[in-house]
């Protein structure tokens, strides 16, 4: 069947077309359900539950790509899709402007997942799966809600395994950071910050137009900032994730993360890019992190210089977007929370023969229809200059490892792949998927030596 109408509000981009499969409706909050052919209720199958992507500001669970058939029948799971509020929908957080006469929630994003784990948990036994059993994944901002509910209390339990595909785990900020963010919003639409209430009586439209505005301008003043994003408000989210899952403190469930190899090259072809790709940008965003952290130590120059100096000049910024935003925080997660549950870690080199050519090669989101096996569709473009057989072989080699890390948690692959040892102390271990999977040693020792241990992300 068709999924279900009710695409949360957001804005249509020209730079950023997404098909999102049904009409836009504030009664969003729905989910869909793939289970194979000819489950019974009470079938007990593992579950996996994906949320989307898109800077916690656009996208859908209907969305075509994430059409869950090939996934669901390819391992005998059943596959859930999952909805929640976007842009200042989700993740304005006005809580510090509450009243005596009103009080408003944070994280009301992050609360429409929890309430969709346990509806899921509650009832996903009548469609064939084990409430038990739950995989919660997902990519970009669909896997920082995943890496923050591997903190969140109140997620306890709701899953059993967790992959997080290109998570921007840091940017989670404070009370005070979310504050401005809200009183921006409120400007825009000529609201003064004691009149809060007024937001209510808006349309729609209006708030999301606005809120396109802010989510365009925060990164421009803010460079490495996103506006609308979980918040650590002490009460869903008492920290940050990283910091928590470096002490030692995330939920012990087995978890497979990673990233593409260049994250930051979709991000080139945008107006508006959300990430800092440019030198000046860069520059911008490490003053402002000394200016907020004093005593934070930041990389010198001097070990960012030596740990990129293999890159080319101009082909450096990428790399540093790259791995601040996504691979330095994927792997900070990692080495905390491989002290309380297997971690194993990914990094994808793959990119077909166009992406190649455009410069993108394995850029942001293009591992997307490798995991669903959705190639080739009315909105994938990748395979215009051939590389079908290969594109395929990588999607059956991912899907198998994706599917038996949900059933077994354990990614082994097809027959006559090589193992993905766990990430351990010792060497590090990465699988790099490319056209064939192999496993390096400490991929990462250059930039985990100039980036260090602390966390480098704004609060």
């Amino acid at each position: 069947m068709p999924p279900l109408s009710g695409v949360c509000p957001q804005p249509v981009l020209a730079n950023m077309p997404i098909d999102l499969g049904a009409p836009q409706d504030e009664d969003c909050l729905r989910l869909n359900i793939w289970a194979p052919a000819n489950t019974a209720p009470g079938a007990g199958k593992p579950v996996m539950v994906w949320l989307h992507g898109s800077a916690y500001m656009l996208g859908s669970a209907s969305q075509a790509l994430y059409g869950g058939r090939r996934l669901a029948s390819s391992g005998e799971v059943i596959v859930v899709t999952v909805n929640y509020r976007l842009g200042a929908l989700g993740f304005l957080d006005l809580s510090s402007l509450s009243h005596a006469g009103r009080s408003f929630d944070s994280n009301v994003g992050l609360r429409d997942v929890l309430a969709a784990l346990h509806w899921v948990r509650e009832n996903i036994a009548a469609f064939g799966g084990d409430p038990a059993n739950i995989t919660l994944f997902g990519e970009s901002a669909g896997a920082g809600l995943v890496t923050t509910l591997l903190v969140t209390p109140a997620a306890q339990g709701l899953f059993a395994r967790a992959i997080a595909q290109s998570s921007p785990a840091t940017s989670v900020y404070d009370l005070e950071r979310a504050q401005r963010v809200a009183v921006h919003l409120l400007d825009k639409l000529g609201i003064a910050a004691s009149d809060v209430d007024k937001l209510t009586q808006l349309p729609t439209a209006a708030i999301v137009a606005a809120s396109t505005e802010v989510f365009n301008e925060v990164p421009v003043r803010n460079p490495g900032t996103l506006a609308f994003v979980p918040i650590v408000d002490g009460d869903v989210l008492t920290d940050y994730p990283v910091k928590v899952a470096q002490e030692g403190r995330s939920h012990p469930v087995p978890l497979l993360i990673g990233t593409n190899k260049h994250e930051a090259a979709l991000f080139r072809l945008m107006r508006s890019p959300p990430m800092p790709i440019t030198p000046r940008a860069i520059t911008s965003m490490f003053t402002q992190i000394a200016a907020e952290q004093p005593d934070l130590q930041l990389p010198t120059e001097e070990e960012i210089g030596l740990a990129y100096s293999r890159l080319r000049r101009r082909a450096r910024p990428l790399s540093i977007a790259t791995d601040v935003g996504f691979r330095m925080p994927s792997v900070w997660l990692a080495e905390g929370h491989r002290r309380v549950a297997p971690v194993y870690l990914y990094r994808i080199d793959y990119s077909t023969p166009l992406l190649k050519l455009l410069l993108v090669r394995a850029a942001h989101a293009t591992e997307l229809p490798y995991v669903w096996g959705n190639l080739g569709g009315p909105q994938d473009l990748t395979l215009r200059l051939g590389g079908a057989k290969t594109a395929r072989a990588v999607s059956k080699r991912m899907r198998t490892r994706w599917i038996n890390f949900a059933t077994q948690a354990n990614p082994a692959g097809p027959a006559g792949e090589p193992d993905w040892p766990a990430y351990q102390d010792g060497d590090r271990a990465c699988l790099v998927i490319d056209k064939s999977d192999k496993v390096a040693r400490d991929i990462d020792a250059p930039i985990r030596a100039a980036w260090g241990r602390e966390v480098v992300g704004f609060r």
